[in-house]
């Protein structure tokens, strides 16, 4: 997203890319394997994750758009008052963001238009003000989710359709046909807008893609990146790329440490921030088995959203944030993959029986949650190996509990027989390790996503994001790394220029 505004402007753009290209999306088995997203998933980062449950490894995803490429399209913006945060949230942290919710809005906008969202303005209780209706509708409700909905309305809440960069309508890109294979799938046709959706339109605009390459060094001389150390993936052959500008956009684990293995702290006066408030999102997946499976078992696909407790929640009222819950979708493959084999026969036949909701809670930024070197371990291309250290607070937790009864409250009224969680374990919402801000003591990032200390190195990945807000971060991340791309460029935003049509079009 933030190469797109400068293709536009004629510059010329080098992407290095650590994966290659997805193939083959949905594999020659897709019920026997437990996803695309496994083939993409390696350990040859070998992070070192210190979680709430323990010490285990962690790998990352290695392709061309990244996690996007798999993910579920959910494209939330953040509300108005996430870009204030209340005290009971931020403590001492001093995340703060240096714009407003107006300032992004045209970016939000843009990115909509350039990923294809589908949705219903005016029907999330707290949406945000928007310039416009979105572009496409959401499809007709299954008769499961019209369950849900039904159940939800009942018991007082305001349930929604939620936003998905899902292409409704034939043109630039196939339409959906509702195989139900998005999260943890690519798109076998190319309905989802994703990044590398985005990266295949830069390339047959001009811009240069070296995939299945590393970025193993920044380096620095005199307050500039002078060059790029580089590997080659397939040879091993290491080499040096020189540009008048960089930009680091590798998520907020590995941006990090980039920057760390560059030995670039020193250089910016907030450095000690770097690697540091890494927030995750506090996760729980709630299923619950149904005597008979609502609407009939079709399974629906995030067609359910209740936020009625992100600003709240009357069990508690000193909580200013909480959260909201969504529908989610279970993967058959990947469900059967994590069951002992002798018991796969009888889950196969509940799995039509089980629904599931996800809650997402706000979490705190803490300095304590971080990712450092590890001098003692080196990677496969050189580095120092990257620990990884994040504990969930009390308040986390909390607001982890409260939505997770308001889930099982809704599948009781639903018709469940009963219901279990677990939490989520993952870093699929990690941000905020290099955040951006006013003060340049307590934030490495300028307004404009510039790397404080050298002229030409910014970064425009969700570790630039102060705060987590409580929604889903992708469309956010998205519209940022416009802006910063658009203010590099010196470029206004495609909504205010009446472009972002064409820009969908070209898609």
């Amino acid at each position: 997203m933030a190469a797109l505004p400068l293709v536009r402007a004629g510059a010329r753009v080098l992407m290095v890319e650590r994966g290659d290209w997805v193939s083959d999306p949905l594999g020659a088995t897709p019920q026997a394997t437990p996803g695309m997203l496994s083939r993409y998933y390696t350990t040859d980062a070998a992070y070192h994750a210190d979680t709430d449950i323990g010490h285990k490894t962690s790998g990352a995803f290695f392709c061309v758009g990244g996690p996007t490429v798999f993910y579920a399209g959910v494209s939330l913006r953040y509300r108005e008052a996430d870009f204030v945060g209340p005290a009971e949230l931020l403590a001492d942290s001093g995340a703060r963001w240096p714009y407003d919710y107006n300032e992004l809005a045209p970016y939000y906008a843009d990115a909509e238009a350039i990923l294809g969202v589908s949705g219903e303005s005016g029907t999330d209780p707290n949406e945000p003000p928007r310039s416009g209706p979105y572009a496409m509708h959401s499809p007709p409700l299954t008769p499961t989710a019209q369950a849900l909905h039904a159940a939800a309305h009942g018991l007082g809440l305001h349930p929604f359709r939620p936003p998905l960069s899902i292409n409704r309508v034939a043109g630039a890109r196939a339409a959906c046909n509702a195989c139900r294979r998005c999260d943890g799938y690519a798109c076998a046709i190319g309905a989802k807008g994703n990044a590398a959706t985005v990266v295949q339109t830069l390339v047959e605009h001009g811009m240069e893609l070296r995939s299945q390459t590393a970025a193993v060094k920044l380096q620095a001389e005199r307050g500039r990146i002078t060059a790029v150390d580089c590997v080659d993936m397939q040879d091993g052959r290491r080499y040096q790329v020189h540009a008048d500008n960089v930009i680091l956009a590798a998520g907020a684990l590995a941006t990090p440490h980039l920057l760390l293995a560059s030995n670039l702290i020193a250089a910016n006066p907030g450095g000690r921030v770097v690697g540091r408030y890494l927030t995750r999102h506090c996760n729980a997946a709630v299923l619950s088995l149904f005597r008979r499976p609502p609407g009939g078992g079709v399974v629906p696909y995030k067609e359910f959203a209740i936020h009625d407790f992100y600003f709240g929640h009357p069990a508690k009222p000193d909580l200013e944030r909480v959260g909201i819950i969504q529908q989610t979708s279970l993967p058959m493959a990947q469900v059967l993959h994590e069951i002992e084999r002798p018991l796969r026969p009888i889950a196969r036949k509940l799995m039509p029986h089980v629904m599931g909701l996800i809650v997402i809670a706000e979490d705190q930024p803490v300095f304590e949650n971080h990712v450092a070197l590890d001098a003692t371990r080196v990677d496969t291309i050189g580095m120092s190996a990257l620990n990884i250290h994040h504990r969930h607070t009390q308040r986390d937790l909390l607001c982890r509990s409260l939505l997770i009864k308001e889930a099982r409250r809704i599948h009781r009224a639903t018709g469940s027989l009963g219901s279990v969680w677990r939490s989520i374990n993952t870093f699929s919402h990690a941000l905020g390790t290099v955040r951006m801000g006013d003060d340049p003591a307590t934030s490495a990032l300028d307004t404009n996503g510039r790397y404080r200390g050298i002229d030409n190195l910014y970064v425009t990945d969700g570790s630039a994001l102060p705060t987590s807000a409580a929604v889903n971060p992708s469309l956010t991340i998205a519209a940022t790394a416009l802006r910063a791309g658009s203010r590099l460029a010196g470029a206004a935003p495609m909504s205010r220029t009446g472009s972002a049509e064409v820009s969908h079009q070209q898609q």
